[in-house]
C-alpha cells in the first residue's frame, strides 16, 4: 500500500504553503474578502461536485489545506463552512460555497454554532446519522489544523534558538532548549501520522473512521497546545508579549483542544472501541 500523497496533492501543499505564507498571520482581523480569494483559488469547492462549481476531490485534498490553514493561522470560517457545514447543505448552498458567495456553521443538536457571529448563515442538524458524520469529519479537519499549529510553533521555537544568544552561543544549544524542540518536533510527527489517517478513513468511510478520528483529535490538539507552550518558553519574556504571534497560535489551539471534548474523552472513545 503506498502511503505517499499523490503529485496533486503535492502541488496543492506548496500553492497553499506560497500563498498563505506571504498573507497570514497578519494583523489578527478577519478579512470577510479573503474567503472569495479563497474560493478563486478552488479551495472552498475541494469535495463540492463539478456539477455544482466544486473540484469533485475529496476530504484528502481538504485535509492538506486544514493543515496548512492551520499553519498560516488564517482566522476566517473556512473549517465551520468547508469542515463543519458542508455535508448539511442542499445542492444550491454547496454551490454558494464553491464560488464563496456565501459562509456556513452548523448547530449540532441545538448546541452553539462555531463562528456564529461570522457566517452569513446557520444550519440546524438534528439528524443523529448526519450529525454523526459531520462530527467526524469536523474533528479530522481539526486534528489537521492542529498539525499546522503545532509545526508552525516548532518552526518560531527552532528559528528563535538559532539565532538568540546567550553567554556567547545559541540557546539551542543548551539541553533545556533543544529538548523541548525535539519532544515537539516527535509529538508533531505522531499527530501528523494520525491525523491522516483518521482523515483518509473519514474520506473512505472506513470502518476504523471513529477510533481514527478519536486517537487524532485527543493527540493533536494535546500536542499543538504543547508546542505553543514550548516554544513561548523557547522565546522567555518575549513570547509572553501581546506583540508576539505565539499567544495567538496558543489561543488557536486552546480552543481545538476544547471543541468535541478534551483528549481524555477521545482517549476513553479509543479504549471502548478496543474493548468492544
Amino acid at each position: 500500500m503506498d502511503f505517499a500523497f499523490t503529485e496533486d496533492q503535492e502541488m496543492l501543499r506548496r500553492e497553499a504553503r506560497h500563498y498563505l505564507s506571504g498573507r497570514y498571520p497578519g494583523s489578527g482581523e478577519w478579512d470577510a474578502s479573503s474567503f472569495k480569494e479563497l474560493a478563486d483559488l478552488g479551495w472552498t469547492g475541494i469535495s463540492v461536485p463539478e456539477e455544482l462549481g466544486g473540484a469533485g476531490l475529496g476530504f484528502l485534498e481538504e485535509a492538506v489545506l486544514f493543515e496548512e490553514l492551520g499553519r498560516a493561522l488564517y482566522l476566517g470560517p473556512y473549517f465551520t463552512t468547508v469542515g463543519l457545514a458542508l455535508p448539511a447543505l442542499s445542492s444550491d448552498q454547496q454551490s454558494q460555497v464553491a464560488g464563496g458567495k456565501r459562509t456556513y456553521s452548523v448547530s449540532l443538536g441545538g448546541l452553539p454554532a462555531p463562528d456564529g457571529e461570522l457566517v452569513d448563515e446557520v444550519v440546524t442538524v438534528e439528524d443523529a446519522p448526519l450529525a454523526e458524520r459531520i462530527r467526524l469529519r469536523a474533528l479530522a479537519a481539526l486534528s489537521l489544523e492542529a498539525v499546522g499549529i503545532a509545526q508552525r510553533a516548532l518552526e518560531l521555537g527552532v528559528e528563535h534558538a538559532k539565532t538568540r544568544e546567550q553567554f556567547g552561543k545559541p540557546i539551542g544549544v543548551y539541553q533545556a532548549v533543544s529538548h523541548k524542540l525535539a519532544d515537539t518536533y516527535v509529538e508533531t510527527e505522531l499527530a501528523r501520522s494520525l491525523s491522516y489517517w483518521a482523515a483518509w478513513c473519514v474520506a473512505e468511510q472506513d470502518d476504523q473512521a471513529q477510533i481514527a478520528v478519536a486517537s487524532a483529535k485527543g493527540y493533536a490538539s494535546d500536542a499543538a497546545v504543547a508546542a505553543c507552550e514550548r516554544a513561548i518558553q523557547v522565546h522567555g519574556g518575549m513570547g509572553f508579549t501581546w506583540e508576539h504571534v505565539l499567544h495567538r497560535y496558543y489561543k488557536r489551539a486552546l480552543w481545538i483542544q476544547a471543541f468535541g471534548g478534551y483528549a481524555q474523552r477521545h482517549r476513553a472513545d479509543v479504549v471502548r472501541a478496543l474493548l468492544d
